[in-house]
């Protein structure tokens, strides 16, 4: 197996240089805009007990201080930029970081009791293939949180697919939907899916891996 193979993301390294030049303005243009609603997506994470938690996708960390410390996290980014600038917001959690591909995760089946798939699955080029993979390292039981931005099916949204067709290269891509995503993985039941932000283009959907 290449190394393409191995990591998908190598296939656009427009990606992974536009990510490096937009860390240190990452947080300035997301953090407080998605705050309240990144706290509300990670409610569902139970409080009762220590679970093992993949945070895939970290990005600059945004999500780390606002998670339950009980908790033993890994948080995988594909560019050490991003994980550069999360690292210090993971002082306070018991919380490993991985440089690594979300849509070719460097670990065994079964593995994490909880996913957190936040702003992740517009952002990589296969986001069936990073779903797959999110449902392969879930142990039976355990859920995946999203939060991100979806069409709605048969949505034709012409000028959302027309800068697809360049911010997909270096940014986000703008025409995913998520019920044809989730077509990649039947073995997941949604538990939930409520809007959030911009008129219900970006959604919180709980899922379950039931078997």
């Amino acid at each position: 197996m290449t190394l393409r193979e191995q990591q998908p993301y190598r296939q656009n390294p427009l990606l992974r240089l536009s990510y490096s030049l937009i860390a240190p303005l990452y947080d300035a243009i997301i953090d407080r805009p998605m705050r309240d609603a990144r706290r509300h997506s990670l409610r569902t994470l139970p409080t009762d007990a220590s679970r093992r938690i993949l945070i895939s996708g970290v990005g600059t960390g945004l999500d780390l201080p606002l998670l339950p410390a009980l908790h033993r996290y890994t948080a995988l980014d594909f560019n050490l930029a991003m994980l550069a600038h999360a690292r210090p917001r993971g002082k306070d959690l018991d919380v490993g970081f991985v440089l690594g591909d979300s849509m070719a995760l460097p670990f065994a089946g079964s593995h994490f009791d909880h996913v957190v798939l936040h702003l992740i699955l517009a952002v990589v080029p296969e986001p069936q293939r990073c779903l797959s993979e999110a449902v392969r390292v879930l142990k039976p039981g355990g859920t995946i949180i999203l939060f991100d931005k979806f069409l709605q099916p048969r949505q034709r949204a012409p000028l959302r697919r027309l800068f697809n067709v360049i911010t997909r290269r270096f940014a986000t891509r703008m025409d995913v939907v998520f019920e044809e995503v989730l077509t990649a993985a039947p073995e997941l039941q949604v538990l939930s899916d409520e809007p959030m932000l911009a008129n219900g283009w970006f959604r919180r959907i709980e899922l379950q891996k039931t078997r």
